[in-house]
């Protein structure tokens, strides 16, 4: 496949999986929308770097061991799995707010920051259902064959594309507008969140390999 044929099909294709309701979108609208617009962003960036790592792994070749090894599949089911239940049961927690924000909340510091970036790296990267995605991905377009120049054009674009679509996500739900009728429901906000990602973390956890 030629370079800008692979281009744009990779475009397409991966554009189409990131708009897909899942984990990432729900954590980014999640920050976006309690925490406003500089959280949402640090997420989503952390989201685009964790999908890093499935990017080298799969140029590497290591896709299809993971998605063929059942003992693989079921540490990555396991770890992953575990990490959705845990901010499912974050979510549950969360209790009424005594006042309601206004306004755009006070910049957030480096550590927060830090921890933002984080927990979207590993929303990202204990994705379970990344190693069958990619393999599939790179069995289109992508190939250890290709030239390494070629290789980490087409990971930068594929991570920037992940940030791009989720930096829309946040610029959209943390309008002042919208932030405003959703913020007098935010500890409701966080428990339905608690909800689907128990949901998804235990659906990943049952489901065969």
């Amino acid at each position: 496949m030629e370079f800008w044929q692979g281009f744009i099909t990779l475009t397409v294709v991966h554009l189409l999986a990131a708009a897909s309701p899942g984990p990432d979108f729900a954590l980014v609208s999640r920050q976006a929308l309690l925490q406003g617009r500089r959280a949402g962003l640090w997420v989503s960036l952390g989201i685009s770097l964790g999908l890093g790592i499935h990017i080298v792994y799969s140029a590497a070749g290591l896709a299809t061991l993971i998605a063929h090894s059942t003992i693989w599949m079921n540490a990555i089911k396991l770890i992953g799995g575990s990490y959705l239940l845990y901010l499912g049961y974050q979510g549950i927690r969360a209790k009424a707010q005594s006042g309601i924000l206004t306004h755009e909340p006070a910049v957030i510091t480096d550590i927060a920051a830090h921890r933002l970036v984080g927990k979207g790296f590993l929303c990202n990267a204990l994705n379970p259902k990344a190693p069958i995605y990619f393999l599939s991905l790179f069995t289109i377009v992508l190939s250890p064959n290709l030239p390494a120049s070629t290789l980490v054009i087409y990971g930068v674009w594929i991570m920037l594309l992940q940030l791009f679509w989720f930096s829309l996500i946040t610029l959209f739900f943390s309008q002042p507008t919208i932030r405003r009728r959703f913020l007098a429901i935010s500890h409701w906000i966080d428990r339905v969140f608690g909800v689907a990602m128990m949901g998804l973390g235990l659906k990943v956890l049952l489901s065969k390999s």
